[in-house]
């Protein structure tokens, strides 16, 4: 009995203390995380920030932010709003914001944004093309992609 009166009391003190409503998490904040070891095949969306430390096989798409750790093993398009690769990444990278490049990283692929940051050290094998805006490229990337789920799987094999 004593606990739970003890824990009432911790938490109306942390209340007082710091006198705000617990704070609820926004879209941006969330985020995904795909560990070393980790296969995924397929397409892969989500909002917000994820970090991919796995293989992937297939494609991603976001809006927000992309980050690849230096075990990642990515073959995929990518669709994003900024990417910041740490790992090896085979495919095009499309991002309305930015594209990042650490110095172990290695990208075979073109890449198409609105800034970019290549680190020394860091390997790119493809071309760069940059843009004032990306985002309206990313809506209708976004739109064939909903498009091609309505049609069903069937359709998405046969884009390629």
């Amino acid at each position: 009995m004593s606990f739970f009166a003890d824990r009432r009391y911790i938490k109306q003190m942390e209340v007082t203390m710091f006198d705000k409503k617990p704070k609820e998490v926004e879209a941006s904040e969330v985020m995904t995380f795909l560990g070393k070891g980790a296969h995924f095949k397929g397409v892969l969306t989500f909002d917000g920030t994820a970090r991919l430390d796995g293989e992937i096989e297939g494609e991603i798409i976001t809006q927000g932010m992309l980050i690849i750790g230096e075990s990642g093993v990515i073959k995929a398009e990518i669709t994003a709003g900024s990417v910041v690769v740490g790992g090896h990444v085979t495919g095009n990278i499309h991002a309305t914001q930015k594209i990042q490049i650490l110095p172990k990283a290695t990208v075979t692929g073109s890449l198409t944004t609105h800034s970019i940051i290549i680190e020394d050290g860091a390997i790119l094998n493809g071309i760069c093309e940059m843009k004032e805006s990306a985002e309206k490229e990313f809506a209708s990337l976004v739109s064939e992609r909903d498009s091609l789920y309505k049609e069903g799987p069937a359709a998405a094999k046969g884009r390629k």
